[in-house]
């Protein structure tokens, strides 16, 4: 059976989904990389741009998502956190 993803994951899986398309995404994309519903990730992306992480645009009639210094700098203690956590077999 497949743990639960908990918040921060969540924020990592939308933050990377972000980061592979060269930091600029649209939110259908972001969608189908972070395996959220519709209504799940429109939360998450407001708490997102909210709080500094992801910056919102709009290109032609849609709206894009790009990852700031903060989303990136999230990403890379993101990943320490999990280095630590597999070196001591806490994971």
């Amino acid at each position: 059976m497949n743990k639960k993803r908990d918040r921060l994951q969540i924020i990592h899986d939308i933050l990377e989904a972000i980061r592979q398309r060269n930091g600029s995404i649209k939110p259908t994309h972001i969608l189908y990389k972070s395996n959220l519903s519709p209504q799940m990730l429109t939360e998450y992306l407001a708490e997102l741009v909210d709080k500094g992480f992801v910056m919102e645009s709009k290109r032609g009639t849609g709206k894009v998502y790009s990852l700031t210094p903060k989303g990136f700098l999230y990403l890379r203690k993101y990943q320490l956190v999990l280095d630590f956590t597999e070196t001591f077999g806490l994971n």
